[in-house]
């Protein structure tokens, strides 16, 4: 017998010994059940943890502006709500504008940071302490700092009043030639 009908052979007695393929490892009612739990859970469960990634995804650069103490974090969580609203498409902008740096913001208020209140970490409390009331001042002499300034303040108006009529003197002096 030659090669060729030998490798002819082997290959029929190869095709006679192969098993039917099976598809799958379960059968009739197991593949039946394991295909309706799929179903269920490619309708119920998917669809509520692909709006969690989505609603997460858009709440994060307002939790990225909370972190940095952003200036303008109201402003950045509505941008994030509306961008919910509108299909996403406002969501680059919350996410840039909670990464950058407020530089007009600093020039104006000299702080980059979240002040609520504006008065550099002086809130009003919900409950503030009660305010004893305080002992009139005494009478008393002024002090030597004010007699100074008071010292002061009489030799500037003097020294104006001089002024004032030098240059009356002259504007007469000069109507008159």
């Amino acid at each position: 017998m030659s090669a060729r009908r030998k490798r002819w052979l082997l290959w029929l007695l190869t095709l006679a010994w192969i098993a039917p393929a099976h598809a799958s490892l379960l059968e009739g009612d197991a593949l039946d059940t394991l295909a309706n739990i799929i179903a269920w859970v490619a309708i119920l469960i998917v669809p509520v943890v692909l709006i969690g990634v989505f609603w997460w995804l858009h709440i994060m650069p307002e939790k990225i502006a909370e972190k940095r103490k952003h200036p303008q974090l109201q402003a950045i969580k509505i941008i994030c709500l509306l961008s919910l609203v509108f299909g996403g498409m406002l969501w680059p902008i919350a996410w840039i504008w909670a990464y950058t740096k407020p530089v007009l913001h600093k020039m104006a208020y000299g702080t980059d940071v979240e002040d609520a209140h504006g008065h550099g970490g002086d809130a009003i409390s919900l409950h503030p302490e009660p305010i004893e009331a305080a002992a009139p001042a005494p009478a008393t002499a002024p002090s030597e700092d004010v007699a100074a300034m008071r010292r002061q303040i009489a030799s500037l108006e003097m020294q104006l009043a001089a002024a004032s009529a030098q240059a009356q003197g002259r504007g007469s002096g000069a109507g008159a030639t």
